[in-house]
């Protein structure tokens, strides 16, 4: 079974920068694919980024690319999210995801197992 963990959540300003981290366990989990997603509330899930089990493929959503970082070590095994340039209608809570297979895929469908969040809150 696999387990995910987010942590790295908190208060924050236009322009800063935060370090989201999900920790993953479970069989095999070194071999899966992960992903970020946010939800804002009575919003729908919204993919973020998406990381191949080796790391060596990602994928971005284009409201996000340039500022964020999706990184892996699979030693721990931990996910990251770096983010970067914040605005306010990003603060929302940002979800982790595994899937057995690197697709690319942006779709929340094709990812079957879900941490439990981390709030990211803007304090302006």
């Amino acid at each position: 079974q696999v387990r995910l963990l987010e942590s790295g959540g908190g208060l924050v300003q236009r322009g800063d920068s935060l370090r989201l981290s999900c920790v993953a366990s479970g069989r095999g989990i070194r071999t899966y694919a992960m992903g970020w997603f946010r939800q804002a509330p009575g919003k729908e899930r919204e993919f973020v980024a998406t990381i191949s089990a080796a790391g060596g493929a990602t994928s971005y959503a284009d409201s996000v690319k340039g500022r964020f970082t999706i990184s892996r070590d699979n030693p721990k095994p931990t996910v990251y999210l770096q983010l970067t340039s914040l605005q306010p209608e990003e603060t929302e809570v940002y979800y982790c995801a595994a899937d057995s297979l690197y697709r690319g895929s942006s779709s929340s469908e094709s990812f079957a197992d879900w941490g439990q969040g981390t709030q990211v809150t803007d304090s302006s």
